[in-house]
């Protein structure tokens, strides 16, 4: 779903190829972002966000992700707009993710009943990156949670959980009903566009009266943008460039896509490019990447977990993530880099004599390093950066590296 230096945002569906033959996981979101294997077109009417008629209109070439119909690449090649992202700046519609407030004084104890992350540490208007968990410590899903000075928080979930998220947040709010807690739950009816790439703030502060330079990486603030008001503009995305993502209301979504688009740097992007791009720069993806069997600190996600809450161990799973953190793991999330034939998800990944160490979870050709970038799960004496290793591409051993994620650096913002 977001920036995540992250994870996230995708969602799930059906395996799309596309040309640069990059294969996504259809259905954040992040996510950029997602998640278990989705339904087939056959089973419900794929659903259409609110900018769905604009996307036919440009040219998007739609398929079924999450259940919702998305566009996988406009005119412009999956290559070319994987490029133009890295080297000035696109647009995606990321409107089929769960957006929803959570208001009341016991907010932060609500959220922070279902997730691992510190809330009540945030400053106003600052987010992060955290996880619902289950009772075995595998991880629900990814989301963000922003702090705001409204007096409520704003979480953005992936798409293809959205009917886990809102269930689990339903229940858990009956729960604390049921206790006397002051806690109420909104589920957002707006659209959500990803704004990426190095030239997003020189692009979008012509547009603002707000000073992007004070808006950081995880932070969030109400705006006024191009005109359109009641904007809630984020800081982050699933690109691992400077970016935002502006929550809309419906009716002004087209209008504001149109004002960014007037400017000759910014495109429009798909999930084709949206899934090279937060493979480059090391971001999972729900469903593929981590899932409720993996914990996160087989994920390498550790650092979502604060401080405090690992001390307290007051969060789901905490009796099976905590201990992980010490005694270690059987199994660690690595990144791979090859050459060679392209190495998709489920490939066996091999040990030196040629025995089964792990397997592949996402992989696809990088247009930055012109070599096969994955990542996957591989026995912990394998997981140093620098392994050599093999993969099983064809019935046939091709060499590979464990390497050090992000592949590509990152470009968040952290201030002047």
């Amino acid at each position: 779903m977001w920036a995540r230096i992250l994870v996230r945002s995708g969602a799930v569906g059906s395996v799309v190829r596309v040309p640069s033959e990059c294969a996504r996981v259809a259905g954040a979101a992040g996510g950029l972002q997602p998640h278990h294997r989705h339904a087939s077109t056959s089973e419900a009417p794929l659903k259409q966000t609110v900018l769905y008629d604009f996307h036919r209109s440009q040219g998007g070439k739609m398929v079924g992700f999450a259940g919702w119909s998305m566009p996988v690449q406009y005119k412009d090649s999956h290559i070319a707009s994987h490029m133009h992202t890295r080297e000035h700046c696109s647009i995606f519609d990321v409107s089929h993710m769960l957006q929803s407030k959570v208001h009341g004084k016991d907010r932060i104890k609500f959220m922070e009943s279902m997730v691992v992350a510190d809330i009540a540490e945030l400053q106003d208007n600052q987010g992060t990156l955290t996880l619902f968990t289950n009772e075995k410590g595998g991880i629900i899903d990814d989301l963000i949670v922003t702090k705001t000075d409204q007096n409520y928080l704003y979480v953005v979930s992936n798409a293809g959980c959205a009917d886990k998220d809102s269930a689990l947040m339903k229940s858990r709010l009956a729960e604390f009903k049921a206790a006397g807690a002051d806690v109420d739950l909104e589920f957002l009816d707006q659209a959500l566009i990803a704004v990426q790439g190095p030239s997003m703030a020189r692009v979008l502060q012509s547009g603002m009266k707000e000073d992007l330079s004070k808006l950081t990486f995880m932070t969030s603030a109400l705006a006024t943008v191009f005109g359109v008001p009641d904007c809630r503009v984020t800081r982050c995305g699933y690109t691992g460039e400077d970016g935002v993502e502006i929550s809309v209301p419906l009716s002004r979504v087209v209008e504001l896509t149109e004002k960014l688009l007037a400017n000759s740097e910014v495109r429009l992007a798909g999930l084709g490019a949206r899934d090279s791009l937060r493979l480059e720069a090391g971001l999972c993806l729900y469903g593929n990447d981590i899932d409720d069997t993996t914990t996160p600190v087989e994920a390498t996600l550790v650092w979502t977990i604060g401080k405090r809450r690992r001390q307290a161990r007051d969060f789901p799973g905490a009796d099976v993530i905590v201990p992980q953190i010490k005694a270690k793991t059987a199994r660690k999330r690595v990144g791979l880099v090859s050459t060679g034939p392209p190495v998709r998800p489920h490939t066996p990944i091999l040990g030196p004599d040629g025995k089964v160490i792990g397997e592949v979870t996402s992989g696809c050709p990088s247009p930055c390093m012109k070599k096969n970038v994955a990542m996957g799960y591989v026995e912990a004496a394998f997981a140093k950066n620098g392994t050599a290793v093999q993969v099983e591409v064809r019935k046939k051993a091709v060499p590979a590296v464990i390497s050090k994620m992000p592949f590509v650096p990152t470009n968040y913002y952290s201030g002047n």
